[in-house]
């Protein structure tokens, strides 16, 4: 069984950017830069050849980690999704029942949550606790600092697909 990917248009559109760049540009550059450090001569010691073959399998390694998560990758488009309840590409603003901040995040796949930029993973256990969760629901998830509980006061559609 295949395990899916939700992932934005836009997510998806960066990673397969990421791809091309690595395949088209990147893997060019450290081709030849291995090919300068061989002309150095002894292959023991030459740093710069060492270099190059270890950036070499970095980028061969994200290439197919790239292409496997775009075979998998469940697209969905954030200015479609439903707003009744907090799904993958609603933007989710909540209180927190302790401190009585408020805080907003949009739900997004893995591969595309950034928390400094107002987003997490719907896999994330805040996230997980707010799927399917209407606005006045409380969730409560469990973080390193403790158990932390807060109140959906708004969900609201994504500003990017």
């Amino acid at each position: 069984m295949v395990v899916r990917i939700p992932m934005s248009k836009t997510g998806n559109q960066k990673l397969r950017d990421e791809l091309s760049r690595l395949e088209r540009v990147e893997r060019g550059e450290v081709v030849r830069a291995i090919e300068t450090a061989r002309e150095h001569g002894d292959l023991k010691e030459n740093a710069e050849y060492h270099a190059a073959k270890e950036r070499q399998g970095h980028i061969e390694g994200r290439i197919l980690e790239l292409k496997d998560k775009l075979s998998r990758a469940e697209i969905i488009d954030c200015l479609k999704v439903s707003i009744k309840i907090a799904v993958f590409g609603t933007v989710v603003e909540l209180l927190d029942l302790d401190t009585d901040d408020e805080v907003s995040y949009q739900l997004l796949g893995p591969e595309e949550a950034d928390v400094k930029k107002g987003s997490i993973s719907v896999l994330s256990p805040l996230g997980q606790s707010m799927l399917g969760k209407t606005v006045g629901d409380e969730v409560q998830t469990k973080t390193p600092g403790g158990t932390r509980q807060f109140e959906i006061i708004d969900i609201r559609p994504s500003s990017f697909a």
